[in-house]
């Protein structure tokens, strides 16, 4: 810190005190208009000369280094002992550049540098080509899953086709959310500019306001992500009370509390953690800057348990994880036991078990428990396996969905297996031509030929009465 001093009238025969303070922090100068949360230590200069009159200060200082943050702006402020608060009356900005940040004050009193920072984003990048080829997959086998059930809803009476669409539906949208929106599209990626003005930050740490769409695709993320879990869950009690022999038929208003539960759990989480979490002026609150999602990490990039990450989702989805998970284990039992009428082989009843068993795990999301042991593990080499299965079972549960509900149906087959028989039975138009040679013409008849087009069938004709013609 460098400090200059400027008399406008000096008096050479007078005699000046001079007297100096350096406050190690602002514990006597506690602010209301400047609030402080990096932790940053806090030096007060105070400067008394006497009755020196008209006295110009200029003070030359370094900006504080803030590890993953950048300096942002600064105001040049003394204490107001009326206000009890620190003031920009009387101080301006100078000159700032990489050597210091320099002020002006034309009175003498307690100075103070007010620097705020913004964070260090370090923005992900593009979807790999893993990523999109396997959503893209899911895109198209859902789409086809949805319209598959609902065509064909009257045929499968006994079959959960109202949970089954719901879950289809949700996973479809989230899916293309993460695909098309969940980039930024408004990156924080230049360099800010000081400003010129003189005004005191709100904290040390700036964050920009709300702009751009990224917190509605975040909002709309959440949403739609945890209606995926809440419709699974709900396809999980059905099956497990088909099993228990307790849902002998669909009970009444079965589809409006099953509305109402799958669509309106998570919109209760959502609005709750916009409530408690988001504010226009400080949307980091509730969601992160370098892309569009839940916010999990503190300044410091630790994971932190009070972020809406945690309690917001994590929470809800392994309470439903864990119900699924019970849900898989009581079908499985319940369908592995002998049954005494079976016809098939041993080899193809427990093969059929496991299928059965291994869609019902597919449909109610359990892929996802990998997600939370990546969050515990801290061996790089398990955490690259896990991480790379993760992003192949989650990206592709939508073909999977696709294959196990559609594709395998019976209905599916019946429909190949006619339409095979009826490509197969389809008649080919024969063409037929004689040709007789009497005396020196044509005598024999040569055998009809199928057309299967007309340069085929032009050249098979020359051939034929050529060959025709050198028999006789």
């Amino acid at each position: 810190m460098v400090i200059k001093f400027t008399p406008v009238l000096s008096r050479e025969d007078a005699n000046h005190s001079v007297g100096f303070v350096l406050y190690q922090n602002d514990h006597f100068f506690k602010s209301r208009a400047f609030q402080s949360s990096l932790g940053t230590s806090r030096r007060i200069l105070s400067a008394n000369f006497g009755n020196m009159p008209g006295l110009d200060v200029e003070m030359s200082f370094k900006p504080t280094t803030v590890p993953n943050a950048s300096f942002y702006d600064f105001a040049c402020v003394s204490w107001n002992y009326t206000l009890n608060d620190w003031s920009t009356y009387g101080c301006s900005k100078v000159n700032h550049s990489k050597d210091g940040l320099q002020c002006l004050c034309n009175h003498t009193t307690n100075f103070a540098i007010l620097m705020t920072f913004r964070r260090d984003f370090l923005y992900s990048e593009s979807l790999n080509w893993i990523t999109k080829l396997g959503c893209s997959m899911s895109v198209i086998g859902l789409g086809l899953t949805i319209i598959f059930q609902i065509v064909t809803r009257k045929l499968r009476k006994t079959l959960p086709t109202l949970l089954l669409v719901n879950l289809c539906t949700s996973l479809l949208i989230s899916t293309l959310l993460f695909m098309l929106a969940v980039e930024n599209s408004n990156q924080q990626l230049e360099k800010p500019k000081i400003k010129e003005s003189n005004t005191i930050p709100p904290s040390d740490m700036h964050t920009e306001p709300d702009t751009g769409p990224c917190t509605a695709v975040t909002a709309l993320l959440q949403f739609f992500l945890l209606g995926t879990f809440t419709w699974s869950t709900l396809y999980a009690t059905h099956i497990f009370l088909m099993v228990r022999n307790v849902l002998a038929f669909t009970p009444q208003h079965f589809t409006a509390y099953t509305m109402v539960i799958g669509w309106g759990l998570p919109a209760i989480v959502v609005a709750l953690s916009l409530g408690i979490s988001y504010r226009p002026d400080n949307p980091l609150g509730y969601r992160q800057e370098e892309f569009c999602w839940l916010a999990a990490l503190d300044f410091y990039r630790n994971f932190d348990f009070k972020q809406p990450l945690f309690w917001g989702f994590l929470i809800p989805v392994a309470c439903m994880l864990i119900v699924n998970t019970l849900m898989l284990m009581h079908f499985a039992v319940a369908t592995s036991k002998t049954d005494p009428n079976l016809n098939s082989t041993r080899h193809d009843s427990m093969t059929k078990k496991i299928l059965r068993s291994f869609s019902l795990a597919v449909v109610l999301s359990l892929s996802w428990i990998l997600g939370y042991l990546l969050l515990i593990t801290h061996d790089k080499t398990t955490y690259t396996v896990l991480n790379i299965i993760f992003c192949i079972l989650t990206t592709t549960q939508g073909l999977q969905i696709f294959i196990l509900f559609t594709a395998r149906t019976a209905i599916v087959k019946r429909k190949i297996s006619s339409g095979l028989k009826a490509v197969s039975s389809v008649d080919i138009p024969l063409h037929s031509k004689k040709y007789i040679l009497r005396q020196g013409k044509q005598s024999e008849e040569v055998e009809s030929y199928t057309e299967l087009d007309n340069g085929l069938s032009t050249a098979i004709s020359t051939s034929l009465s050529l060959r025709t013609l050198s028999r006789s």
